[in-house]
């Protein structure tokens, strides 16, 4: 099997915001692009690998929120790569639309009074665009791997799974306290936001089943597929679940 090496890019300190940069045999793919103003530290992962901005073969971005899509454009601008995303979030790509929010406790009701999850960012309009349940093949771009439709988070929520039994999830799942891996980095959690949870609950399940062992995330983690199980538990007991008959993976 081609190896895939996964570098975490901490975005903010105690990996509160992560992107990540998948090393492969033939290339690189950025997921994910941090804040506004990131492209340093992302061109800082890129010299440790001892490689360029050229490298750089697909930019994926898994949702719309400034601390996953804030330097997407500056970084298809310095490396020429393309920009996929799912068209769930198009609008607010292009900045059409502003970023709706869905607290998911008190924490993310605070947080959505900050300035950070409001700051613009320079709008684009993604060069791949996922419709529905579609996905992308990453071979082409140098790593064995599928991005898929993944939504809950947000409508346009997209993850990257490997042939490695190991998935990129942007913030389907979060872990630590508050935001991140400040402590109890190995708890999972709901994130500040998330839309549906349910829906989650079921990508989360989807994702279980088909033998995802280890899961990245865009706050604190990783995590292993014991403790995402709970998780989904957790989700499916929240009100509102529209079929309370589903059962989660065990």
């Amino acid at each position: 099997m081609e190896t895939v090496k996964i570098v975490r890019i901490p975005i903010l300190p105690m990996h509160m915001v992560n992107a990540y940069l998948l090393v492969g045999p033939d290339g690189c793919i950025l997921l994910d692009a941090g804040l506004p103003g990131s492209e340093n530290k992302v061109a800082r992962a890129l010299a440790k690998e001892r490689r360029t901005w050229k490298d750089i073969k697909l930019i994926v971005i898994t949702h719309a929120h400034v601390d996953h899509a804030g330097s997407a454009a500056v970084i298809r601008e310095l490396s020429q790569a393309p920009i996929a995303a799912h068209a769930g979030d198009a609008q607010h790509f292009n900045r059409r639309e502003p970023m709706t929010f869905c607290p998911t406790g008190w924490f993310g009701r605070l947080f959505i009074k900050t300035p950070l999850m409001r700051e613009p960012y320079i709008g684009f309009e993604p060069d791949l665009l996922l419709t529905e349940r579609g996905e992308i093949p990453l071979g082409p771009y140098g790593i064995p791997g599928t991005v898929k439709h993944t939504p809950g988070h947000t409508s346009g929520s997209i993850s990257i799974e490997l042939p490695s039994r190991e998935a990129l999830v942007g913030d389907l799942v979060a872990s630590g306290i508050l935001l991140g891996g400040i402590m109890r980095k190995h708890h999972a959690i709901r994130p500040p936001f998330e839309e549906d949870p349910h829906l989650v609950a079921r990508e989360l399940t989807r994702l279980l089943d088909s033998g995802v062992d280890k899961f990245y995330m865009g706050h604190g983690g990783p995590l292993h597929a014991r403790e995402v199980s709970r998780h989904v538990q957790s989700l499916m007991m929240l009100p509102g679940n529209p079929d309370p008959a589903f059962h989660s993976h065990s």
